[in-house]
């Protein structure tokens, strides 16, 4: 069985950073990805990173580009999404969620479509306080 566990959020005051986690476990193979959405109060939710288990290639919502990066430690089957220049938009709850059989699969495509994405953690809130 499938588990993702997402942990690290909390308030910060913008310009700040945080890191957040995703313990994945009952995967049988790398051929997944790993991607990080968020959805903020009264807003649908958005990805804003996606990385493949396979190759490591990665994804990124363009604002938060150059900001956020994303990556793994597979040793610990861990994903991190660390977030720095935090920003008052950047306020939401933070989910990791993963996307199984991901050979010739447009990732980009998916990061775009989170109702697409296979499994959920629980989410972590992160506060920017301006």
């Amino acid at each position: 069985e499938v588990q993702l566990q997402a942990s690290g959020g909390g308030l910060v005051q913008a310009g700040g950073s945080l890191r957040l986690s995703c313990a994945a476990s009952g995967f049988t193979s790398h051929d997944y990805a790993i991607g990080w959405f968020r959805q903020a109060p009264e807003k649908g939710r958005e990805g804003v990173s996606v990385i493949s288990m396979t190759d490591g290639s990665t994804y990124y919502l363009d604002s938060v580009k150059g900001r956020f990066t994303t990556g793994s430690d597979n040793a610990k089957n861990t994903v991190y999404l660390q977030m720095n220049s935090l920003k008052p938009e950047d306020t939401a709850v933070y989910y990791c969620a993963a996307l199984t059989f991901i050979r010739d699969v447009d990732l980009e495509h998916y990061r775009r479509r989170p109702s697409l994405w296979d499994y959920w953690g629980q989410g972590t809130l992160v506060t920017v306080s301006s």
